[in-house]
Formats: structure tokens, sequence, C-alpha cells
């Protein structure tokens, strides 16, 4: 990356944070490696959700099978213009805003529970009057990255000392933790709590307060499964899907066939039987079944490998990053998405089980993939001025 044009100026100036000088670009480009990556995926996305997605759309009421793509792709290009934009801004600018938008994402999980719109037995969505449905645990996503990275940025020399290094960050899981438990929503509060701790111990979190976070959090998970009965259901679906094949266990076994009956070459894109009606949520968190159905073991491989080197690059524009704040942000953002792949595929796999967790870029939902890409965004921000270090 070769900066051409630039002008000095400096950061907020918080108590106890010295001053960093940024580097504002007018000419200098964003990790290219990173952007191509990211839009390749997307645009396997778009069309592997209109083969899995079609013959749902054509059942509902319009019959249009190209319902759920057009939204999608609509969504998407407006994501990809998000992302492109706000990799044109300062990422400092992201520590501004870290604040306000962790007062946001709590104040729409309790809409949640006030307003919110119930389906299966949870309430996690609230609906918006352009866009739909929406998840405002995506928001929360995004609001710990930023609030952590912002936290301790400005707290980097006393990390050491428990209410620096500890309690902030145990506030902000513990609200949102409790919030989202009341929805439920057992994935999203898993993958904060997961992205959580992993910036705390990059941000340098003491290893014996990272170790009673880690009591605390299996703890509070084990609570979680006792008094949420519908875990108790998904876990024996998991362990033997075969005992109940027609309610409890039906949606594992027929993601096992999807996967199964592609083999090693696949069935061929748009041949795949289980997305006529046969596996739920093909268009959404089992996406990637009628995948591998489709394009078989080899194009499931190649799907893997396209986001470990998209994840890989993450951390690489991370520990490249200019200042603390930096690579904080792109790490955490890096972290959230490999969870979130990592975790959709071992659950669709039967790996784990079933949690709710979609596959970024492919999994309908126009308002999470345009979050994402804006998360990609943030990341492509950091990487404009990584050749540039100073602190």
């Amino acid at each position: 990356m070769q900066l051409r044009k630039h002008k000095v100026t400096e950061a907020p100036e918080t108590d106890n944070l010295r001053k960093v000088r940024v580097i504002e670009d007018e000419s200098g480009m964003a990790d290219i490696p990173f952007l191509a990556l990211t839009l390749l995926l997307v645009a396997i996305g778009l069309i592997t959700l209109f083969s899995a997605s079609y013959a749902r759309a054509y059942n509902e009421e319009g019959n249009n099978p190209a319902k759920y793509f057009i939204r999608q792709a609509i969504l998407a290009v407006l994501g990809i213009v998000i992302m492109l934009v706000i990799s044109r801004l300062n990422y400092q600018i992201f520590y501004r805003l870290s604040k306000p938008l962790l007062v946001v994402a709590i104040v729409l999980l309790l809409a949640v529970l006030a307003v919110g719109v119930e389906a299966n037995g949870a309430k996690r969505w609230v609906r918006l009057p352009v866009l739909g449905q929406f998840q405002p645990s995506e928001v929360a996503k995004v609001a710990v990255v930023m609030s952590f990275a912002a936290l301790m940025t400005e707290y980097r020399d006393k990390m050491s000392d428990w209410r620096y290094g500890l309690l902030p960050y145990v506030a902000i899981l513990g609200i949102i933790a409790v919030l989202l438990y009341l929805e439920p929503h057992m994935s999203a509060t898993l993958i904060i709590l997961a992205v959580g701790f992993v910036m705390m111990i990059v941000g340098g979190t003491k290893p014996k307060h990272l170790a009673l976070l880690a009591l605390a959090g299996i703890l509070l998970v084990a609570i979680y499964l006792m008094t949420k009965g519908y875990t108790g259901d998904r876990l024996s679906a998991w362990i033997d899907p075969e005992s109940d094949p027609s309610d409890k266990g039906y949606q594992t076994l027929q993601s096992q066939y999807a996967i199964g009956s592609g083999g090693f070459l696949g069935l061929g894109f748009g041949k795949s039987r289980q997305k006529y009606l046969y596996l739920p949520e093909e268009h959404n968190d089992y996406i990637f079944a009628i995948f591998c159905e489709e394009m078989g073991f080899v194009g499931a491989v190649c799907i893997i490998i396209l986001f470990a080197l998209l994840i890989i690059r993450g951390y690489w524009i991370a520990m490249h990053a200019r200042d603390r704040f930096g690579l904080l942000i792109a790490a955490g953002f890096t972290t959230l998405l490999a969870l979130q792949v990592a975790l959709n595929m071992a659950v669709v796999s039967n790996l784990l089980p079933s949690t709710g967790i979609s596959l970024p870029f492919f999994s309908y939902g126009g308002t999470a993939l345009m979050i994402q890409l804006a998360e990609m965004g943030m990341i492509l921000s950091v990487s404009r001025w990584n050749k540039n270090k100073i602190t």
C-alpha cells in the first residue's frame, strides 16, 4: 500500500491516554486481498442463496422464486457501498462513536423485550419500516467490539488493575447477556461472551482475572441450559437425532442427508433435493448444507479456504495496525467473523447443537449482511494506515 498524500492531525485526548498521531490519507488504498476475498464471498453467497431459496419463495404467496434473492442482492449492494464508505473514514471516528453505540444497542435490546417480534418461542427481532425484521443482537456485537477497543485503549496502562482490566468489561457483558437471556438468544450470548473474552486476552487483562471470568461464563452457560427448556430438546437432538426423526431430530437429520448426498463433487448447482421444503431454514442458518449438497466436498473445502484466508488476512491487518485501537477493532471484528463461520459450520454438520447461528455473507438476512459488511469496512479502514505505524 503506497500513501501519496497525507496530513497529520491529533486523535482525541483522554485521561491517562497519550495523544496518537493520525494520518488522514486522501489517496491510499485499503487492503486489496481482504477486499477481494470479501466481495468474492458475498458474490458466492448470493448465488448460493438464489439456489437454496427459490423453492421456498415459489411456494409462498406471490409465487416469486427470486423474492429472497432480489431483496438480499439489493441490500448486499447497499452494504458494499456502506463498506467502501466506512473504509475511507478515519477509524479514530469509531473511538468517539463506541459509547453512544453501546447505549443504542442496549436500548434496542430492551425494545425487543417490549415490542419485539416472536418466532419459534423466542423474541429476538424488531420490525423496521423499510428493512423489515431486524435483530438488535447484531448491533450489540458491533457495540461490544468497539466499546472494548475504546476502553482498552484508554486504560492501556491500567489493564493489570481489576478496576480497569476486568470490571468495565464484565459489566458490559453482564448487561447484554442478561438482555439476550430474556429473549432468549443463546447463540448471540455465546458469541458476544467469546468475542469479549478474546479481546480481553489481546487487551492485556491479567490471566487470573481471565480465569475467574471463564469460570463465571461456564457457570452462566450451565444456568442457561438448566433454565431454558428448549435447549434440552436441542441437546437431545444433537446427541441422538434418530431418536425423534420426525420432530426434535428432523432438522439435524435432513442437514446430514444434504451433506452426505453431495458426495465428493456434489449434485450440481441448483440440483439440491433437500431445499424442496425438506430441510428447514435451508436459505438461512442451514444454507451451508445446501451448498455442500450441490457443490460437494470439494466446493465445501473451497469455501472454508476462502473464509480462512479472509480471517488470516484480518488478523494480519490487526497485527500491523498503526496503534492499539486499530489493532483491537481489527482483531475483534475478525474474531467475530471467525466465530460465526466456525460455529455455523459446526452446527450444520452436527458437531455442535443447533443454536441459530447464520453463515456470514451467505445466510438470508439483509440487515445482518449490511452490518457484517460495515464491520469489514472498519477493518479496511485500519488497513489504510498499516504501513505508517506511529504511536
